[in-house]
């Protein structure tokens, strides 16, 4: 390491191993990256899908998914996976897909042998229970997970310098204002505006537009960094509050063969209907063809035969 080396950091709040573009040299800023995504990778322990019989390799650009959840923790509760997104990433066609699965989805909780909302797989079986839940409804395998604390949420954006945004229409939430028309966010803002359902007139879809917007534009912005002057917090925010079963090797993989992929982010949303049922329990319920529907889209994406 005498000589200077070039490394790309991924900065992702949501991705955060996926798709960053920016130029870092030294030895220093190398090693503190290194020392970050080891402090964040948390193996999972779980069987491999059956629906990708041998594990995806990297260096081979083979397509590979991840599930994103954003977890709120609280005293003395497991948590729940209030924000689910799953990413498929393809370095052939030079694309994402992202797709936001409604919390209150109606789905088979594997290894529960019962039907509850998505969320709860969380809180039953962790992670593992969370990715086995999430491949069963989509009928694909997900490869990797990425778990982030949403109250630290705001803190990975303020450490990339804020984010922008464009927004369909003005409200208020929990002490901001945000403005029709394209705004800045802090950490903060950010946080709100992608927390607000009920004064939006598409409710939770609403709010999975604005989460997957953040998401975006958080990639964006790391893709856009010309220097990281400021990547000792960018590091201790992905550190304190990110973890992945990704290695620090397979995010270099990442970096080096999907990384323009990021600049092609279709986003998706699942069609469906709230029900009341189970003693006044609401549930979004998504048809068979809708899931037919949506299951197409990234087993194509994902190259499976």
């Amino acid at each position: 390491m005498s000589k200077k080396k070039k490394i790309i950091l991924t900065i992702v709040s949501v991705v955060v191993v996926l798709l960053g573009a920016a130029g870092v040299y030294g030895f220093n800023i190398y090693q503190s990256l290194k020392e970050t995504t080891e402090t964040m990778h948390t193996p999972v322990d779980r069987v491999q899908p059956e629906k990708r019989p041998a594990k995806v390799t990297l260096e081979k650009k083979d397509p590979f998914s991840v599930l994103l959840m954003g977890v709120d923790k609280r005293e003395y509760d497991s948590g729940r996976s209030d924000t689910m997104v799953v990413l498929t990433v393809n370095p052939n066609s030079n694309s994402v897909k992202m797709l936001s699965i409604p919390r209150d989805t109606r789905v088979e909780i594997v290894g529960r042998d019962m039907e509850d909302k998505i969320n709860h797989a969380y809180a039953y079986g962790g992670v593992a229970m969370s990715m086995a839940t999430v491949e069963n409804f989509l009928d694909i395998p997900i490869d990797y997970y990425i778990e982030i604390n949403m109250e630290g949420f705001k803190e990975i954006v303020d450490a990339v310098g804020g984010v922008e945004v464009h927004n369909a229409f003005t409200f208020s939430y929990e002490g901001y204002t945000f403005e029709e028309g394209t705004i800045q966010l802090t950490g903060e803002e950010a946080l709100a505006y992608s927390r607000m359902r009920y004064e939006d007139p598409n409710g939770d879809f609403g709010r999975q537009q604005r989460q997957r917007q953040i998401i975006s534009a958080i990639i964006k912005k790391g893709a856009s960094l010309s220097s990281l002057w400021n990547y000792s917090n960018i590091f201790d925010a992905l550190g304190a509050n990110v973890k992945t079963n990704l290695k620090f090797e397979e995010m270099v993989d990442i970096q080096q063969n999907y990384g323009s992929a990021a600049k092609n982010i279709e986003q998706y949303q699942i069609d469906g209907s709230g029900q009341i049922m189970d003693d006044d329990i609401y549930y979004y319920i998504v048809s068979d063809e809708e899931r037919t529907r949506l299951q197409d889209i990234f087993q194509q994406h994902l190259e499976l035969e």
